[in-house]
């Protein structure tokens, strides 16, 4: 290799290239050297899973590091997982190894006595989740100069799963806040596989820096096999049971909880079994409870041997860890079922395939799945499984099958347009402002409210909260004395905040509730919602337990594996936006007449049956159906959000409405005759529509969405929820159309 960018790298790198056995340096590589070394912007890195990202940031950053040593922390990588922060160590600390530069991984599972060790002469790389770094912003505030004073670089990786997130705004209110510490504030570079509109991206990656943003973005462009089955599944004996259990504990299953259908599920067990590596991604925990539990008795019947393993965020960590190592060892086939745990960029080596099952919501998780395959230069392989219950269909909304025609549309939507779903910011924030907020006070000791309102609305995740708000939110944290007022008028935390604040919970923006540990003998499993009753049964880790003992005091149950069938136990998931462009394209998907070579015979089928019934309904021509006298069927064909905005509109204007199926259609009682007449009833909304304050004043639900919500100010929360949770255009365009 004698190109530029490859010459600019420090010596050792350069022999890791030639050690690796690398022919030559991507072009994204090659590019981020050059970007990275002779620049000073920010940084977007957008390339596909398992092209080179991590390296085009790492391979110049280190080379920086090497020629120009700086006296603290030189660059620090924040990571959404724990267990992605592990696997980047092992290739972070592989490219340091001849070298004088440390690296360190920092998370809960870290042993202190390596931090302490590390903190002792502050430098290299820090691998560092969100919440630990809030931990050190914390506590640690005197020392922030010493350990992060010259730190040039802080990597973002997998910056999808922070933009659209309170998770990413505390994220950027951490970087904001360590640049008081540094003469010269870091550069940012942002990692992604799945970035939609990539000009919102770099907004968000320069915050409120000085600095430009700059994209590199790779052209490869990988091939991609995929098949589509369906299976119409009923509900079997054995599930029955499971729902009389659940009902008396009462914990939510997700909607998309499976039935033990025989015939699936050896068809899945076939597809498992002809490959040595597959990793199987469901929806909710407890689709990846079911489909390793279903796979490991089959397995079991016909005498072979079980690889199968469960990776969710409610699975302990030795199991997950075992997992991962199972998927990476190549001399044995394993077979891995996982939530979003495994979607992100842990590297689990070459997979031979991919299995989504039922629909993702988002098409950036699908891309971010549809990647985890296709390693080291071959197609990426993906099967889809689409499942429908079995029943009695009342009308067209129960007759079409909106698992498949969403999977459809996702894929349709990446393969013709790479279209990716764009980030949505929202304005108002107010559950990580408090959190931000009681962070600054408990950071400082003690400020003046003007230095705090200083501190705290300069970040860029508040530009648009007023003084008039912020001095709303302090009076009620007065009030409700989660700030106090010194003599000298400075604030401090409040005594009814501080346990709250002096609890590791804390640092987390998202909610972390309290859940049983599941411990067998003295291996931890993993935890549950709970709790269950002594001698009941559990599902976890994709075997049954039985209880054998609770202890409250410690949130710890004891088991002892069985056979059978059980419950598991979690709490449900809120509501899942879908983004109008999915919703339409289902539309103008089931009124084509298009062909998809990747569907497989019962899914084409079931496609054609679905198309019949839209004709048969005339649904091309009308999205307004008759059900009953005075009562309809809505298609409005729009998102989550503009869905939800429609039927406050109709509930404000006094119609009854139900919504069976969110967001692909809703039931409307009026008293008009017909659909022409309703139609009429709906422009008059159209032509009128309140305010979205108004409209808010009607909702019900718009406190506790978010962790600190509750410490919010009910009027506060009314104007963010209309600003940031109501889409009255959007609504109102719909109307327009149906």
């Amino acid at each position: 290799m004698s190109d530029t960018a490859f010459d600019k790298l420090a010596p050792f790198i350069q022999e890791y290239v030639y050690r690796n056995k690398w022919h030559e340096l991507r072009d994204i590589q090659a590019e981020a050297i050059g970007a990275i070394l002779d620049g000073v912007d920010h940084i977007l890195i957008s390339s596909g899973t398992a092209t080179g990202k991590t390296e085009a940031a790492l391979l110049p950053i280190i080379t920086d590091l090497h020629n120009n040593p700086p006296a603290t922390i030189g660059a620090l990588y924040i990571g959404p997982l724990k267990a992605l922060i592990n696997d980047q160590f092992e290739r972070i600390t592989d490219l340091l190894k001849d070298t004088d530069i440390p690296a360190q991984a920092w998370h809960g599972d870290v042993a202190q006595a390596k931090k302490t060790r590390f903190l002792r002469q502050a430098r290299g790389i820090l691998q560092i989740t969100p919440e630990s770094l809030e931990a050190m912003l914390i506590n640690r505030q005197h020392e922030l100069k010493r350990l992060f004073g010259e730190t040039r670089y802080i990597i973002i990786d997998e910056i999808h799963a922070f933009i659209n997130s309170d998770r990413g705004r505390q994220v950027m209110c951490q970087l904001e806040r360590l640049a008081r510490y540094q003469k010269t504030p870091s550069r940012r570079i942002g990692l992604s596989a799945t970035i939609g509109e990539p000009c919102l991206a770099m907004a968000w990656l320069r915050g409120n820096s000085r600095r430009e943003a700059q994209l590199i973005a790779s052209e490869e462009r990988s091939t991609a096999e995929i098949g589509l089955a369906y299976f119409q599944l009923r509900a079997d004996d054995n599930n029955e049971a499971v729902g009389a259990q659940k009902a008396k504990h009462k914990p939510r299953e997700s909607q998309d909880a499976l039935s033990g259908e025989l015939e699936y599920f050896e068809h899945f067990h076939q597809m498992t079994q002809r490959v040595p590596k597959t990793l199987i991604f469901a929806n909710a925990r407890a689709d990846t409870e079911a489909i390793v539990m279903n796979l490991r008795d089959i397995s079991a019947r016909q005498n072979r041997p079980s690889f199968y393993h469960v990776h969710h965020g409610s699975i302990s960590a030795p199991l997950r860890e075992a997992a991962e190592a199972a998927m990476k060892d190549r001399s044995q086939p394993a077979c891995t079922a996982a939530t979003i745990t495994l979607e992100l960029g842990i590297d689990l080596g070459l997979l031979d395939q991919v299995i989504q099952v039922n629909s993702t919501h988002t098409v950036s998780s699908f891309v971010q799945r549809l990647g985890r395959s296709g390693r080291r230069g071959g197609p990426a392989r993906m099967f889809f499984y689409s499942t429908e219950q079995a029943g009695e269909k009342r009308h067209l909304g129960e007759e079409l099958p909106w698992n498949l025609l969403q999977t459809i549309a996702i894929i349709q939507l990446y393969a013709e347009e790479k279209w990716i779903e764009p980030p949505e910011v929202p304005k108002m924030p107010l559950s990580l402002l408090y959190h931000q907020t009681m962070s600054i006070v408990k950071s400082q000791s003690d400020l003046s409210p003007a230095q705090l309102a200083e501190r705290a609305l300069t970040l860029s995740s508040f530009q648009s909260i007023t003084q008039d708000q912020f001095r709303r939110l302090l009076r009620h944290h007065l009030e409700i004395e989660h700030l106090e007022q010194t003599e000298q008028g400075r604030l401090i935390i409040g005594i009814e905040a501080e346990r709250i604040v002096n609890d590791y919970r804390f640092y987390a923006v998202f909610e972390d509730n309290a859940e049983y540990r599941v411990r067998d003998k003295s291996r931890e499993i993993g935890t549950i919602s709970g709790p269950p009753n002594l001698e009941d049964t559990i599902r976890l880790a994709g075997y049954v337990w039985r209880v054998l003992k609770i202890y409250e005091d410690e949130k710890v149950i004891e088991v002892e594996r069985v056979r059978g069938q059980s419950a598991t136990y979690w709490e449900g998931r809120g509501e899942l936006e879908i983004h109008t462009r999915i919703l339409r394209k289902i539309r103008a998907i089931l009124l084509s007449r298009d062909d998809y070579a990747y569907l497989l015979e019962p899914a084409r089928q079931r496609l054609q049956s679905a198309r019949e019934a839209a004709r048969s309904s005339r649904l091309q021509d009308e999205s307004i159906l008759p059900l009953a006298p005075n009562r309809y069927l809505v298609f409005p064909w729009c998102g989550t959000r503009q869905f939800n905005t429609q039927l406050a509109l109709l509930e404000r204007a006094g119609f009854e409405t139900a919504r069976p199926c969110a967001p692909y259609y809703y039931q409307l009682e009026s008293r008009a005759g017909n659909a022409a007449e309703l139609k009429r009833e709906l422009a008059a909304i159209c032509q009128n529509p309140p305010g979205a304050m108004e409209l808010s004043e009607q909702i019900k639900g718009v406190s506790g969405r978010l962790k600190y919500d509750r410490f919010v100010p009910p009027d506060l929360l009314r104007e963010a929820f209309a600003r940031d949770y109501l889409d009255i255009p959007g609504a109102i365009e719909s109307l327009e159309a149906l």
